[in-house]
């Protein structure tokens, strides 16, 4: 059935304009994003399919331009529109977690690493820089692929937090698995990261592990210990 074909009131961007854009579920968002369909789907048909393959919106950014384009209706430029909308949702969440105190709000952190990492197929090991009042001053992703204690070198790290004056840092790697829960590696990297801090001046605050599921802090855990 083409999107024409249904109820007037139904169709996404009538409902929109008559309910407001928050009245809209997220099928009917994307396909007003797809703005039409191909022989025998509608956009809202696509949709569907799309967010199917990758169980909600909050994972779409998982999706590359080759999965997008093997979905039959899908071509490059509808693609292409997708990927650049999601680039533009993880630039705002950026923008507004960059202004609070990470301390006093670490959901809103959490929520940009979330974006950030939480959908990279490979394991990728961030430095978030931080002023004296804890507000985000710059962030860098030092390693990509299998993490170990002898790839994360204190030395680089802390270099490049001497680089942007950082006060303090935090260090967040993802687990591509989705499973949040530390390594033995995890927890070595995270003390000899702290020793490291502690030398320089430059405090080691946490060590976040993220997925687009959860994450852990190791700060919390090592507090248990």
């Amino acid at each position: 059935m083409k999107i024409k074909d249904t109820v007037l009131s139904d169709r996404p961007r009538e409902k929109l304009q008559r309910l407001g854009v928050r009245a809209l579920n997220d099928t009917e968002l994307l396909a007003i994003l797809l703005r039409s369909g191909t022989l025998g789907k509608s956009a809202l048909d696509l949709a569907r399919e799309i967010l199917n393959l990758c169980g909600s919106l909050n994972n779409l950014p998982a999706l590359d331009d080759q999965t997008l384009t093997e979905i039959k209706g899908i071509k490059t430029a509808k693609a292409s529109e997708i990927l650049a909308m999601c680039e533009i949702s993880r630039r705002m969440a950026q923008e507004a977690s960059l202004e609070v105190n990470v301390i006093d709000q670490p959901s809103r952190l959490v929520h940009w690493l979330k974006k950030e990492l939480g959908s990279a197929q490979q394991e990728q090991f961030m430095v978030v820089f931080l002023n004296t009042k804890n507000h985000i001053i710059g962030h860098k992703i030092l390693y990509t692929g299998g993490l170990d204690r002898s790839i994360v070198h204190p030395r680089e790290v802390y270099k490049e937090a001497l680089k942007v004056s950082a006060a303090r840092i935090i260090v967040v790697h993802n687990h591509p698995s989705g499973d949040v829960s530390p390594s033995e590696n995890d927890h070595l990297v995270t003390k000899v990261l702290q020793e490291a801090g502690d030398t320089m001046g430059i405090p080691l605050l946490d060590h976040l592990i993220v997925s687009h599921f959860g994450y852990t802090s190791m700060r919390q855990i090592l507090k248990k210990d």
